[in-house]
């Protein structure tokens, strides 16, 4: 005789659910699934290069400024200006390749790239104010890669090196002659971003 508690062993929707409720529930499970534990692929190679050349430009025109407040207005206005190519590109890429922007894997980069970029943001003014302008280069160098560390775990291994260039890079930063700060930036930001860039484009789809 069967068994009339059998039922309460298996899950109510199998039986409560109509098939295709339960395939979509799957399937939407799956997805999800994927993309909590895929890496982040959309970074943009050629927004990289695009980025490294605009900061290339901005390194040539900074160094011929006569003060320093005139220096940092450049590298502001590069900044937004990285930003934005980055914003475009990355979102470009995602729409041609299908990829989701802010759900799973690019929600981790982003949570683990703002915090230093804003630390870079907050210590720049409070620098400036005291005179210690040289110290932007190298701090601006070791925050962006600390965030592109931090960020570039979610992502293709490309890009947690180059993280590690651009600390690299700002180390180095903080033991040359200060003079030398703006072309420490010109090889980050304008050299590296162009190196890397290209590779990921190459290896990983654009």
């Amino acid at each position: 005789m069967p068994d009339p508690h059998h039922h309460r062993l298996r899950r109510p929707h199998n039986f409560n659910r109509p098939l295709p409720a339960r395939a979509e529930e799957d399937l939407r499970f799956i997805r999800d699934t994927m993309e909590r534990s895929a890496s982040f692929t959309a970074v943009s190679g050629w927004g990289q290069v695009v980025t490294g050349l605009t900061a290339l430009c901005a390194a040539w025109i900074a160094a011929r400024q006569h003060n320093p407040s005139a220096w940092l207005r450049v590298w502001l206005i590069e900044a937004i200006a990285a930003v934005t190519i980055g914003v475009l590109f990355i979102s470009w890429k995602a729409n041609r390749l299908g990829l989701p922007l802010f759900t799973g894997p690019g929600r981790k980069v982003v949570l683990g790239l703002f915090p230093p970029l804003a630390a870079a943001a907050v210590l720049t003014f409070p620098l400036y104010r005291a005179g210690l302008e040289s110290a932007l280069p190298a701090t601006w160098l070791v925050l962006y890669g600390a965030g592109i560390i931090a960020g570039g775990a979610f992502s293709v291994l490309l890009v947690p090196v180059m993280g590690i260039c651009f600390m690299s890079l700002g180390t180095l930063a903080v033991i040359s002659p200060a003079a030398w700060g703006n072309w420490f930036l010109a090889a980050g930001f304008g050299g590296l971003h162009i190196l890397f860039g290209i590779l990921i484009a190459r290896r990983h789809g654009g």
